[in-house]
């Protein structure tokens, strides 16, 4: 299927477009942008504009053409209005896959986003945040730069994420902790009570044993746990 595209949108030069994307009114898509397929991307959306840092030189890139790093984003994904995906600066930005991110939702320079992310209202990544499959942030939570907000994690509203958090486990507060696990994301992943209790032994205890796990859950663990050196 085609494009359907409102006609008050900008497209730059250098945007690419899969198929069956909805661009709603006001969209800004600028500099080097790639859209997957069935994308939905509501009015007042800026996707690819550049980076926030002071000094980085912008450019009118819904007109002009330009070089540098864009974003790529995958298919599926619904972006609500007044969400605001910025340009790489050293390295491109990316969306994966099936993500929902409402409004006045903010992915600045270099994010890394994964697939199934869900991000709520108002909530904020700074440069060269990484979101992991399945996370999902909560009303206003905030996440400082060069942060991991890692896989099957949720942030609690509000949270401000300070130091890498482990995966599958909830995190409240300012700086946002650990509190139990993500059961919600769990149960979505069929892991199972026994292996839950091995997951709650790790990321919320001192034990290091992942000989449990399941290839649902290993990898991110093993992740976390090179992280936090234990």
């Amino acid at each position: 299927m085609t494009n359907r595209i409102h006609p008050t949108a900008i497209l730059g030069p250098q945007v690419e477009l899969g198929s069956n994307n909805v661009i709603g009114p006001y969209c800004v898509l600028q500099g080097a942008v790639v859209l997957g397929d069935d994308n939905f991307v509501a009015a007042h959306v800026s996707i690819g504009g550049g980076p926030e840092v002071r000094g980085h030189e912008l450019s009118a890139s819904w007109e002009d053409h330009d070089d540098r790093f864009g974003v790529t984003i995958g298919s599926r994904n619904v972006f609500k209005e007044f969400v605001a995906v910025n340009a790489g600066w050293v390295s491109e930005s990316s969306v994966g896959d099936d993500g929902y991110f409402m409004g006045h939702v903010h992915l600045n320079h270099d994010a890394c986003v994964g697939n199934e992310v869900t991000m709520s209202g108002h909530a904020v990544a700074a440069g060269h945040v990484t979101i992991d499959d399945g996370a999902n942030i909560g009303l206003g939570a905030v996440i400082h730069q060069r942060r991991t907000v890692p896989a099957g994690a949720m942030i609690g509203m509000q949270a401000a994420v300070t130091t890498d958090l482990p995966p599958f486990v909830v995190s409240m507060g300012v700086p946002a902790r650990p509190t139990r696990l993500n059961s919600f994301r769990l149960d979505k992943l069929a892991v199972t009570a026994v292996e839950q209790e091995a997951l709650k032994a790790i990321l919320l205890g001192d034990s290091t044993d992942t000989s449990a796990l399941t290839t649902a859950v290993r990898a991110p663990v093993d992740a976390w746990l090179d992280r936090s050196h234990r």
